[in-house]
């Protein structure tokens, strides 16, 4: 009886979680994908790639289904990372193209000679991807978001790629790049699709404040909604903070140290750090992951994704929501009942 008594809240949770609109969204848990738009090196390049540097090679063995479809799935976590391209072409004729015979065709629309932010893992490699241009991501999120306009809230994490932070040099205008990005995902995405930092900070004194006094916003309060977080602890985050004190007037989320006034959201990519709990409990938001580099698949290895369960991270990324289809393993995350989001268990 005891046995059945906890099949059936287990698979429940979930249920409740999804549908319980009162619930606060760092009361939540839910999984989703890490590097989301990317695909696979193709075969022919990987294997020359793989002759020269095997290890590095493993690493990048893997890819996802198309971003629309994961989020059809149930994810609800996508990490996306942008290169600055003012004047087009700087990503367009990858070197990996030349360094190997018989590959498909890349870019046939020429989207890579278009300007504005580029979508891709790393230059000249795995330069695969379901979006060559953000716009393009944008438009389909935003068409995908009012197509389900009840949607639970969808986290997206940034990596601002190249040299966009290189201040004080020739690229020292990487500030004008950081607000174009928040312009670009304004008027690509939409400003009531987007849950910013000032409609948490609300009426406190910094934004740390708000999320300390549990000022997040109920998942009826952000249905339909994105929430952006820029990843990065450096200059970057540094420079995207810089005027804008509490993140005011800014699109995107940083992660920002405890203590000061813009922490709210918080990158902890070991699972198994012991500060987790404490901070999920005095009200961050945290992301962490429950594999990385193809080492947990590899080995079908739970442990690092139980301890992310257990810490009440509300955000789990894994590139294996699915099984691989690159090499033998069983290896898959996601909660009770197949699902991706539940109930926090912290709470």
């Amino acid at each position: 009886m005891k046995a059945i008594l906890s099949l059936l809240l287990a698979c429940s949770l979930p249920v409740f979680a999804q549908t319980d609109d009162k619930l606060k969204i760092n009361k939540t848990q839910i999984i989703g994908s890490h590097n989301s738009y990317k695909q696979a090196i193709d075969p022919a390049l990987f294997k020359a790639f793989t002759q020269k540097d095997s290890a590095s090679a493993s690493a990048l063995d893997y890819e996802h289904v198309p971003v629309i479809a994961q989020l059809d799935l149930g994810l609800r976590n996508l990490e996306i990372d942008v290169y600055p391209d003012e004047k087009g072409g700087k990503y367009a004729n990858p070197k990996g193209l030349q360094m190997v015979a018989g590959q498909k065709p890349y870019d046939p629309e020429g989207k890579m000679k278009e300007p504005g932010f580029k979508v891709l893992h790393v230059p000249d490699l795995d330069f695969r991807t379901y979006y060559f241009t953000f716009i393009d991501c944008l438009k389909d999120l935003k068409a995908w978001s009012e197509a389900h306009p009840d949607h639970t809230p969808v986290y997206i994490t940034f990596e601002v790629k190249g040299k966009v932070a290189d201040a004080g040099t020739r690229e020292g205008n990487a500030a004008k790049h950081f607000d174009e990005l928040d312009k670009t995902i304004l008027e690509h995405l939409g400003e009531k699709h987007i849950l910013t930092p000032d409609m948490v900070r609300g009426k406190y004194e910094s934004l740390e404040s708000a999320v300390l006094h549990d000022n997040w916003p109920t998942l009826m309060q952000a249905k339909g909604k994105f929430v952006f977080v820029l990843d990065d602890s450096g200059s970057k985050r540094d420079l995207y903070i810089a005027g804008h004190p509490s993140l005011h007037g800014r699109t995107m989320f940083a992660n920002a140290l405890p203590g000061t006034p813009e922490a709210a959201f918080l990158i902890r990519n070991n699972a198994k750090a012991a500060e987790i709990p404490d901070l999920v409990k005095k009200g961050y938001l945290i992301r962490t992951r429950a594999d990385s580099n193809t080492q947990e698949a590899r080995r079908n290895d739970k442990k690092t994704f139980e301890a992310a369960c257990k810490s009440g991270a509300q955000i789990i990324t894994t590139d294996y929501y699915k099984k691989s289809t690159h090499f033998e393993s069983d290896y898959s995350v996601s909660f009770d009942g197949s699902t991706y989001f539940r109930k926090n268990p912290l709470f």
